[in-house]
């Protein structure tokens, strides 16, 4: 069997004028996963990242550490969802605040689940159902580049990643939200390629932030 490493990306800089820049603390996060790689001795056969500045860096970086010499295709479809048109069609337009980040999360999660819910009909840019195929299409796409036994790296974000998750777990709208909540800057989730398809092995691995180096997980 294959597998595919879905990694999110290293923190980035909430609420400063550029949120999509990893912050100092992301970037070591980056490092730090790359190294977590390396010590599994995860074979990078392939490397993909979404188009995002965020990704990209994390890409780099972790790449850097366990497989010199690679580099990520970029691939758009693997780029996060709008927050920012999320919550400006469906919680109120509000802005991300550094001084109120649960505040925040509290809106982003209401302004998901009526997004998901609302489906087609949504007002967003982009609606769930648009944002949910174009998920699914890139992992298939992924999957089928890989050769028996190979295996893959994807550098992310969160909501990709729970939705990759929720749907091989069958409840994709429920889980975008929950698993989303959960999800550490740089952790690692597992999925499994074989006849049957895909199949998740692991979700938000983040070991490599244990120990000396705790303070280094973060979720935003």
């Amino acid at each position: 069997m294959g597998a595919i490493h879905l990694v999110r990306h290293g923190q980035a800089s909430f609420g400063a004028a550029d949120y999509d820049k990893l912050s100092d603390l992301g970037r070591e996060q980056a490092r730090l996963v790359g190294a977590e790689l390396a010590r599994r001795q995860v074979r990078v056969d392939h490397a993909w990242c979404g188009s995002l500045s965020r990704q990209r860096a994390t890409a780099e970086l972790a790449l850097a550490e366990c497989a010199p010499g690679v580099t990520a295709k970029e691939d758009p479809r693997w780029n996060e969802y709008a927050d920012a048109d999320v919550v400006g069609t469906h919680g109120g337009g509000r802005p991300q605040d550094a001084a109120d980040p649960r505040g925040f999360q509290r809106t982003l999660e209401a302004a998901l689940a009526a997004w998901t819910a609302a489906g087609e009909h949504s007002g967003a840019a982009e609606t769930w159902p648009v944002f949910r195929g174009r998920v699914e299409a890139a992992a298939a796409d992924v999957a089928g580049a890989l050769g028996k036994g190979e295996q893959a790296v994807v550098f992310t974000s969160g909501g990709v990643i729970a939705t990759l998750c929720g749907l091989l777990l069958g409840a994709p709208e429920t889980h975008l939200v929950t698993l989303s909540r959960v999800a550490v800057n740089a952790g690692i989730s597992k999925l499994a390629t074989g006849r049957s398809g895909l199949t998740l092995v692991s979700f938000n691995e983040h070991g490599h932030f244990d120990g000396p180096v705790a303070d280094h997980a973060t979720y935003r």
